[in-house]
C-alpha cells in the first residue's frame, strides 16, 4: 500500500460561475476525498452570486477572474497556479466519491503510458425530473458502452498529467469561450499527437444539474452539436469513440429518412403524388422498427432503470437528439465546402 509521501499531489480545478449549492455540494463531497495530498483550486468566472466565499469557506485557494471567460479560459487559469502533477478537473455541479480522485490518480500512476483519464455520470442523478434523468442516464450509457482506449477527454471528471497538458496548450479557450466541446477538441489534440487516453468506467460522479427544455436545446445545438461537427469537418476525420460510434451514425441517417418519409406521406395526403401512401407507411414503420432495434440496448438499459413508461417516453426525445444532430452536422458540411470553394476562387483570382 503506498504512503501519503509517495503519492504525487492532485491539483483538483473547479471552474464555477454563479455555483450556489451546487457549488456547496462538489466542495463538500470533496473534503471526504480519501485521497492526500491534493489541492482544491476553484476559478471563479466572474460569478455574480457568493461563489468565491463559499470555496473559500471550504479551504479551497480560489482565483477569479475579472471578466465572464468560460470554463476553458477558467481551467487554463487555475492549471497555470496548481502545484500538482496530476490536474482533476472536476465541473462545479458534480459530486464525487470519496474514492473518485484516488481512482483517478492511480490510473495515472500506474499506468506512466496513459496521459489522461475521465470517468462518467452515475446512474442515479440528482434532479428528479424526466429530461435531467434521461440526459444523465444518456450521458452514463454513452461512457459504460465505450471503448476503454478513448480518443476524447471529458472534464466533468477528469485527470490530465500536467506537464503533457501544458505542453499541448491546454483548453482552446481562444475558440471556446463559453462551456461547450473544449474538453472534447483537447482530448482529440492528445489522441492525434499519441498521446492515450483511457475512460475508466468505474469512476463516477453524481450530476446535480437541472435541465430545462429550453436550455438543453440551445446547449445541445448551439454549444455541442454545430462545434462538434465543424470540429470533425476541419479535422477531416471521425472518431469511432462515444456518441461517434457507427451505430450512432446510422440512427442519425435513419432519422433523416423517417422525416423524408412523414413529409412524403403528408405531401400525399395533400395532393396525387407517384407515391403509394401504402408503401411509404411500410416503409416508415421498418425505419421506425430498424431505429428501434439498432438502439435497443439503451432502452432496455432505461427499462432496467426507470421502468417501461420512462423507456417508451425516452425513445422520442432519443430521436430528436439524432435528429438536430444530423442536421447540425448536413449543415456545417454545406457551409464549410461552400465556404472552401469561396476561397478557392479568390485564390485563383489572385492568381490571376
Amino acid at each position: 500500500m503506498s504512503t501519503c509521501k509517495e503519492k504525487p499531489l492532485v491539483s483538483v480545478i473547479i471552474p464555477v460561475h454563479n455555483g450556489g449549492k451546487e457549488l456547496e455540494k462538489c466542495l463538500n463531497a470533496l473534503k471526504l476525498s480519501s485521497y492526500k495530498p491534493y489541492e482544491v483550486v476553484v476559478v471563479d468566472d466572474a460569478s455574480t452570486d457568493r461563489s468565491s466565499e463559499i470555496a473559500k469557506e471550504r479551504g479551497a485557494t480560489v482565483f477569479r477572474l475579472p471578466a465572464k471567460s468560460g470554463p476553458a479560459a477558467a481551467r487554463n487559469y487555475g492549471a497555470r497556479r496548481a502545484r500538482g502533477e496530476i490536474l482533476v478537473f472536476i465541473d462545479s455541479d458534480v459530486v464525487v466519491k470519496n474514492d473518485t480522485i484516488e481512482r483517478l490518480a492511480s490510473a495515472l500512476k500506474e499506468n506512466p503510458d496513459i496521459a489522461a483519464v475521465f470517468g462518467s455520470y452515475d446512474d442515479s442523478p440528482e434532479s428528479p425530473d424526466f429530461l435531467s434523468q434521461f440526459r444523465n442516464l444518456f450521458h452514463h450509457f454513452i461512457h459504460q458502452t465505450s471503448s476503454k482506449e478513448a480518443q476524447t477527454f471529458w472534464a466533468g471528471c477528469g485527470a490530465i498529467r500536467r506537464d503533457v497538458f501544458l505542453k499541448i496548450g491546454g483548453f482552446d479557450e481562444a475558440r471556446y469561450t463559453k462551456a461547450s466541446i473544449e474538453d472534447i477538441e483537447l482530448g482529440l489534440r492528445l489522441w492525434k499527437e499519441g498521446y492515450k487516453i483511457l475512460l475508466d468506467k468505474n469512476t463516477q460522479v453524481k450530476h446535480l444539474k437541472e435541465w430545462k427544455w429550453a436550455s438543453w436545446l440551445k446547449t445541445d445545438i448551439l454549444h455541442r452539436a454545430i462545434p462538434w461537427s465543424r470540429l470533425i469537418i476541419e479535422s477531416g476525420s471521425i472518431p469511432k469513440d462515444l456518441n461517434l460510434k457507427t451505430s450512432h451514425r446510422i440512427s442519425a441517417m435513419l432519422t433523416g429518412l423517417i422525416i423524408l418519409v412523414n413529409l412524403l406521406i403528408i405531401l400525399g395526403f395533400l395532393k396525387e403524388t407517384e407515391f403509394s401512401l401504402p408503401s411509404l407507411f411500410a416503409i416508415l414503420l421498418v425505419l421506425i422498427a430498424a431505429f428501434v432495434i439498432l438502439n435497443h440496448r439503451l432502452y432496455i438499459f432505461l427499462l432496467k432503470k426507470r421502468g417501461l413508461f420512462f423507456a417508451i417516453r425516452s425513445i422520442p426525445l432519443h430521436f430528436l437528439y439524432y435528429l438536430y444532430s444530423g442536421i447540425s452536422f448536413a449543415v456545417c458540411w454545406i457551409l464549410y465546402k461552400a465556404f472552401s470553394r469561396f476561397r478557392m476562387k479568390q485564390t485563383r483570382y489572385k492568381i490571376w
